[in-house]
C-alpha cells in the first residue's frame, strides 16, 4: 500500500482521477478520509505520515503568522484566489514542509560555524 505522500504526489499530478478536481478543499477532505479509514483498518501511520498530521497545521500557521483555529487548508484558501490555485499552492508549502529539518540543520550548521570564527582567540 502506498503511504501519504505517495499518495499526494499522485494526486498532484492526477488530480482528476483521486479527488475530481484540482481543489485545496475536495483534497483535504481526501485526506481526513484518508486519515481516517486507515485507523479503521488498523493501519500504523508511518513516521512521515504521524509528523505532518501533528505539525504541519502549526507550521502553516507559523508561517502565515496567523493564530486560528481553522484548518490548514482554510488558512492556505486564504492567501489564494481560489481552490485551484490554492490547490497548487499546497504543494508548493508541502514542499518547503519536507524540507525544513534540512535548511534547519544547514542554518544552525552555519551558525556553529559563525560562532567559531568570531571567537576571539584567548591568549595562554
Amino acid at each position: 500500500m502506498s503511504g501519504l505522500f505517495d499518495i499526494l504526489r499522485k494526486i498532484q499530478t492526477r488530480p482528476g482521477m483521486y479527488i475530481g478536481r484540482p481543489s485545496l478543499s475536495d483534497l483535504f477532505m481526501f485526506l481526513v478520509g484518508y486519515k481516517t479509514a486507515r485507523r479503521e483498518l488498523g493501519i500504523e501511520p508511518s513516521e512521515q505520515e504521524v509528523e505532518f498530521y501533528r505539525e504541519f497545521q502549526p507550521w502553516i500557521q507559523k508561517r502565515f503568522n496567523v493564530q486560528t483555529v481553522n484548518s490548514w487548508a482554510k488558512i492556505i484558501l486564504l492567501y489564494s484566489v481560489d481552490e485551484k490555485e490554492a490547490f497548487t499552492y499546497f504543494f508548493k508549502l508541502l514542499d518547503e514542509f519536507l524540507v525544513r529539518d534540512n535548511n534547519l540543520a544547514v542554518n544552525q550548521g552555519d551558525e556553529s560555524q559563525r560562532e567559531v570564527e568570531v571567537s576571539p582567540s584567548i591568549p595562554n
